[in-house]
């Protein structure tokens, strides 16, 4: 069997934020089942310990807040004082809503200390021990489609998620430019997935992906050695979100009006544009 990551293994010991639910439980279950030591960090610490002790000894429950750089801290100093050192870090808490552009300070405040502070803080206060310590490891930060293709309606998120995809590609490079480093960074970019944040009912919509099928792809993208983790989902297949993204970058480009891909004027040009070159799903 070939090795999904040198970082990636038995004994090794994988920190994974947002861990209660979703995306960051089934990344805590499959690290887990493939011989890691999981530390499992969730605000929700009733949900979390449930996980953990389902799990069993091999994981650790911390409860933290992520935007609270102190609690990030203590989550790096509690894992290595339970397992020695950190080899993955998976920094996926996130929260979904903010609002547009004028929603107020509250709302965008709560979006970008989580899901984009919350990153900051585990790249700084334990990814970049991992870069110094010699050893491989691997920091997986959890983008969104949305922080790439900029659906109106949301931008507080969108701005959140645009800026964790920054961060991780600034990131990797610096990785690159450290002497002797082993560590490496990839951007995890989850289609539509049934999460504690995108859940409207009980049963899981025909179009979305399960997380353990989304953690199943990242595995899988990051054996292939896959910076840009792109998932796909029941509805939506690569080549639509890639004709969606190019068509993002061509305003820019061609000087398009912002967001065009939902200005009536370039409906007709959009459908076009995309109704070439789709594969089915």
């Amino acid at each position: 069997m070939t090795a999904i990551h040198p970082a990636i293994g038995p004994g090794k010991t994988a920190v994974v934020t947002g861990a209660a639910d979703g995306i960051g439980l089934a990344a805590a279950q499959a690290f887990a089942g493939l011989g890691m030591n999981v530390v499992m960090a969730d605000i929700m610490g009733r949900a979390l310990k449930k996980a953990a002790d389902a799990i069993g000894e091999s994981a650790l429950a911390v409860e933290t807040d992520v935007s609270d750089r102190a609690q990030v801290q203590a989550l790096r100093d509690a894992s290595v004082e339970k397992f020695g050192s950190i080899d993955v870090l998976m920094n996926n808490a996130g929260v979904g809503g903010g609002g547009d552009a004028f929603s107020g300070e509250d709302p965008w405040r709560r979006i970008l200390d989580v899901n984009l502070w919350g990153v900051i803080n585990g790249v700084q206060l334990i990814g970049e021990e991992m870069a110094a310590s010699g050893r491989p490891g691997l920091i997986i930060n959890t983008g969104s489609k949305q922080g790439i293709t900029q659906p109106p309606g949301n931008t507080a998120y969108n701005v959140s998620k645009s800026a964790v995809k920054a961060l991780t590609e600034g990131l990797a490079h610096t990785l690159r430019e450290i002497v002797d480093c082993q560590v490496d960074a990839r951007l995890l970019i989850p289609g539509y997935v049934f999460t504690g944040m995108t859940r409207r009912g009980s049963a899981k919509p025909d179009g979305a992906w399960t997380p353990e099928q989304t953690v199943q792809f990242m595995l899988d993208s990051i054996a292939r050695g896959d910076f840009y983790i792109l998932c796909p989902d029941n509805d939506v297949p690569r080549s639509l979100d890639e004709k969606r993204m190019a068509w993002a970058m061509g305003d820019v480009i061609e000087n398009r009006p912002a967001l065009s891909r939902w200005h009536p004027d370039w409906k007709d040009a959009f459908a076009e544009f995309i109704a070439s070159g789709v594969e089915k799903s």
